[in-house]
């Protein structure tokens, strides 16, 4: 699988009405997007999956990421290979291990060695009878020893909250040949207040989860700006703007390595689907 062009990524697609998702699912096919990603905080992921390809006939329908913690592997393979049977190659597995405080919520210490666990699981993935092969795998990878094996283990990685640097930085570390795929918050306002409005408390709930964090430190950010949710952290993480100011954005990822990225749309209304924003970046970018 060699994804290239821009995707949706969306937790509407995967949290809301099941024939408004299929309904948009099916617009954001026909505007030209070539992928539509969808989360996994719980919750039957994989009828989402089929309901979306069920909807689709050309876009890739990813995981954006599936929690490798609520799943077993040879159930994840089973699961691939009925829904590539029914809907051909067009199932992409972006594969993570989460967040500590949000896997260890409901069983405390089960996060742990989030490497291993997950060179395990692909491991599991392999042994079933039969697999998910390499090149329909991503890994979210955010740190250079999850890159590497993201580069050895799976067809490339899949970063979320992150910068133009960072896909400069993640590309030398993941060589010429893995995909990589981030996806890029986007807010469709030129108000910056209005944007800050939007993006401020959504964005402040992910600096909370300390891989995210971590990683915002070793990109240069300070602990201020964390804390704060400072003017330079909110513009580098969310591209907000015209259509063209989120043109540009996609160009700097794709400048800097990119394949595809993946834009999240925030609303003033988070359980909204954003289909007018969708349709108006698909004249812009596609």
């Amino acid at each position: 699988m060699k994804l290239a062009g821009v995707g949706i990524w969306s937790s509407q697609l995967r949290y809301g009405d099941l024939a408004q998702s299929a309904e948009a699912a099916a617009e954001l096919d026909e505007l030209g997007f070539t992928a539509l990603w969808i989360p996994d905080v719980g919750g039957p992921v994989f009828d989402a999956v089929a309901n979306r390809l069920q909807a689709t006939t050309k876009t890739v329908i990813a995981t954006g990421i599936l929690n490798l913690w609520m799943h077993e592997p040879a159930d994840v393979a089973a699961q691939y290979n009925n829904l590539t049977d029914k809907h051909g190659d067009r199932l992409l597995l972006g594969i993570g291990v989460s967040h500590a405080p949000l896997v260890d919520s409901g069983n405390p210490g089960r996060y742990k060695k989030p490497l291993a666990a997950t060179a395990a699981f692909l491991e599991g993935l392999d042994a079933a009878e039969k697999t998910v092969p390499v090149e329909s795998r991503v890994l979210a990878a955010l740190g250079p020893k999850m890159l590497q094996l993201s580069a050895t283990r799976a067809n490339g990685s899949h970063p979320y909250l992150v910068t133009p640097d960072f896909t400069a930085s993640a590309r030398e570390t993941l060589g010429a040949g893995p995909l990589l795929l981030p996806e890029q918050t986007a807010i469709l306002t030129t108000d910056a207040d209005h944007a800050r409005s939007i993006g401020t408390e959504w964005l402040r709930s992910y600096l909370q989860l300390p891989n995210y964090a971590n990683n915002l430190l070793r990109s240069g950010f300070t602990q201020e700006d964390i804390d704060s949710v400072s003017d330079r952290l909110f513009d580098a993480i969310i591209a907000w703007g015209d259509e063209a100011a989120i043109a540009r954005r996609v160009e700097e990822h794709r400048a800097a390595g990119a394949d595809h990225v993946c834009i999240q749309v925030l609303d003033a209304d988070p359980q909204a689907y954003p289909r007018e924003q969708w349709r108006r970046l698909a004249t812009a970018l596609n």
